[in-house]
């Protein structure tokens, strides 16, 4: 094919599809389209479903998906179909289940064959090109699969049918609700998993998982375990030494492949930054470590200089690769470190953060060895200052000089892919840790930039008749939205309105609530499905409960209600919440710590828990002293709510009845504190009102 040749991928707003709009492969998007030409042609579908910074879909891409040869195979036996992840989550949902259900594991790119009804037959993740140790390559499985096609027909679409029956099948609910005890149980999974060496939970790879993180927080609040206390701060302060965080540029990449978080594979998701600010802040509230609010503000000020789009919305990742190499934009050599800094910086950067001559980690790039180091701390930097018989303070001004020096230097390298899409779930994530941020570390530019992202994605990437649409890039949004884009946006307005208590965003949420439970709710058996009633082109609506790389759209919503019901007085809003402790029951015991999240909501829900009425004599919440004691606390049982005494309109007393009739009491700022349906004498001092919170700890 000539160089100008381009599928029809070229028309793509996906950045992922753009990578493959001039493979010879003749890739169609998903549509009926290319399912009525696989039926016209009596051709089974090739799926191949990845996103843009994923290392292993850019090895089968330059692999087999550029190579001619192999894309005349394909060409040949199959309408071939690629599918942003990203994009199309309701898509790789459903595929995915049928390859954890037929394989036993799952990933990406992953790689489904299905007749032109869409029902699979064969699934897969990564495929080599060629046959080797084992594994087909996709040069032998392709012709072997077109013979099947044509000769075992029947067997292929009798199989294809009974995955399709099996995955459509729903399961029955128990009856039984998730309790207190649930969360013991969950903690005991989280502490035998735990490694009590390096932090985290497992041994390699090891993702951060902030949400195990958050619901050790809360359960060390509910009962005073020390230990769940200690697997945070362990786990925070190890992953704010490794490799994983960029030391340089700031962020935290998706995982280490390693136990001591050391070597991470280096792509930078929007999802886990957010996780991991509300991770940081929270703890940070519950301990006053310094540490965790200087890592929450490093991680925002990356996003907020390289994943922050000029309208507002955040972009989605930053790739692994540059240069065809994974992680070389954030290598270094002691040769680079000593010519960019001082003699004195260099000495110091260089012992401080392990760099050495020969490299500090092991890494394959073929044959090669290079002396390649990522900076990382073995000691911190206590204890660093203290073997170089330097002061704390000196030791930190200097590294951090240091690091602005590289930093510069760094951004002259050639960067890694940045995904520009803007995606409404992992928005509302970000949204809501900015907004939290905000209030826990006193900075207003955080709120400003939360207001803006919701501004955002609330004007220009709004739906018809109250829906949103869950993807947005070069100016246009589409894609219909999921679950997770009105949970995860329905939570970021809840923390907006926490923090600015202004009604438009509990409003807006409320709405969004609304259409959720409108369109995504089962009737039958409860819960909610992934896509909404009107999705035709998935061949079943599937429920997602379990807390993956970030909280299920289930979870969320779970908390969610549990939230909005308390901040509102809303009975029926608490009867869908509590609806969903029956839904997953049975699925959430089978592994408790894979549902931290849904734990997190449990534990709020089961309370005691609390919800606080501030009435000011300002009508700017930044200058009430009763906000800024609740804001400096770790009291996640509670829901606050905030009017001027001298707002005669109140809206708030609309959306929340039982808010009329308080008032301030001698013209002072008062909080009123209820509990368990039971309110408390009204109080003006902020140690009074904090004593009557901590004092009824749960």
């Amino acid at each position: 094919m000539g160089t100008g040749y381009k599928n029809r991928l070229a028309g793509e707003a996906s950045p992922y599809l753009q990578q493959h709009a001039r493979n010879p492969v003749a890739w169609y998007p998903w549509g009926e389209e290319a399912f009525t030409r696989a039926l016209n042609e009596d051709k089974p579908v090739f799926l191949s479903i990845g996103y843009s910074t994923c290392h292993w879909c850019h090895v089968m891409a330059h692999e087999s998906f550029e190579d001619p040869a192999v894309a005349a195979l394909l060409n040949d036996a199959f309408v071939p179909v690629k599918v942003d992840r990203e994009e199309r989550p309701d898509i790789d949902m459903q595929y995915m289940k049928v390859c954890q259900m037929i394989t036993g594991s799952g990933g990406w790119p992953l790689t489904i064959i299905m007749t032109p009804q869409k029902h699979p037959f064969f699934a897969a993740t990564y495929i080599s090109k060629e046959t080797s140790f084992g594994r087909t390559g996709l040069v032998d499985l392709i012709p072997r699969i077109k013979q099947l096609w044509h000769t075992h027909r029947d067997e292929l679409q009798a199989s294809a049918q009974q995955i399709t029956d099996t995955i459509r099948q729903k399961k029955v609910i128990s009856g039984e609700e998730l309790a207190v005890a649930d969360l013991y149980q969950g903690y005991q999974e989280l502490k035998t998993a735990y490694d009590p060496q390096w932090g985290g939970f497992g041994i390699a790879p090891k993702f951060p998982a902030p949400h195990n993180l958050l619901f050790l927080l809360r359960y060390w609040r509910r009962t005073q375990e020390q230990n769940a206390l200690d697997m945070v701060k362990n786990t925070l302060d190890c992953l704010i030494r490794g490799g994983i965080n960029d030391h340089i540029g700031h962020g935290f990449h998706r995982y280490s492949t390693d136990r001591q978080w050391l070597v991470p594979h280096f792509e930078k998701m929007l999802y886990d930054q957010a996780l991991l600010i509300m991770a940081f802040t929270e703890a940070y509230q519950a301990t006053r470590n310094e540490n965790y609010a200087h890592t929450a503000r490093q991680t925002i000020a990356y996003i907020l200089r390289d994943m922050t789009h000029p309208g507002g919305g955040f972009y989605t990742a930053e790739d692994a690769d540059s240069e065809g190499e994974e992680g070389k934009f954030y290598f270094w050599t002691v040769a680079e470190i000593k010519d960019i800094l001082s003699r004195d910086e260099a000495s110091l950067f260089i012992d401080v953060f392990n760099i050495r001559e020969s490299g500090n980690f092991h890494f394959s790039f073929g044959e090669e060895t290079r002396g390649l180091n990522i900076p990382h701390l073995p000691r911190t930097i206590e204890e660093a200052a203290a073997a170089n018989n330097l002061p704390v303070g000196f030791v930190r001004n200097t590294l951090e000089k240091a690091c602005q020096k590289l930093f510069i230097q760094r951004e002259k390298r050639i960067h890694p892919l940045k995904d520009d899409k803007i995606l409404t779930d992992w928005n509302g994530l970000m949204i809501g840790a900015l907004a939290q941020a905000a209030r826990v570390l006193d900075t207003p530019a955080y709120l400003g930039s939360a207001r803006q992202a919701a501004d955002f994605i609330l004007k220009q990437m709004a739906g018809t008749n109250g829906s949103l649409l869950h993807s947005y890039r070069a100016g246009q949004a589409s894609v219909n939205s999921n679950l997770d884009d009105y949970a995860f946006m329905v939570f970021g307005l809840i923390e907006l309105y926490e923090t600015t208590f202004e009604t438009a965003y509990l409003k807006q949420a409320l709405k969004l609530n609304e259409y959720m439970l409108a369109h995504f709710w089962d009737e039958q058996e409860e819960g909610f499905y992934f896509t909404p009633d009107s999705s035709q082109d998935v061949i079943t609506r599937i429920k997602e409960f379990y807390d993956g790389a970030m909280p299920s759209g289930n979870s969320m919503a779970t908390f969610n209600l549990t939230r909005l019901s308390m901040i509102t007085g809303d009975i029926t809003i608490m009867k869908k919440a509590a609806a969903m402790w029956r839904a997953f029951t049975g699925a959430a015991r089978q592994s408790l710590s894979a549902h931290t999240y849904l734990l997190s909501a449990i534990d709020l829900a089961a309370g005691p828990s609390y919800e606080i009425m501030v009435v000011g004599q300002n009508p700017n919440p930044a200058q009430s002293a009763l906000l800024r004691t609740l804001h400096s606390a770790y009291l996640p049982h509670q829901v606050t709510l905030f009017f001027s005494g001298n707002d005669t309109t109140r809206e708030i007393n609309q959306l929340a009845p039982f808010t009329r009739g308080m008032v301030g009491i001698e013209g002072k700022e008062t909080a009123y504190i209820c509990t368990n349906q039971a309110c408390q004498a009204p109080v003006t001092d902020p140690k009074a009102m904090l004593e009557t919170l901590t004092g009824r700890r749960p």
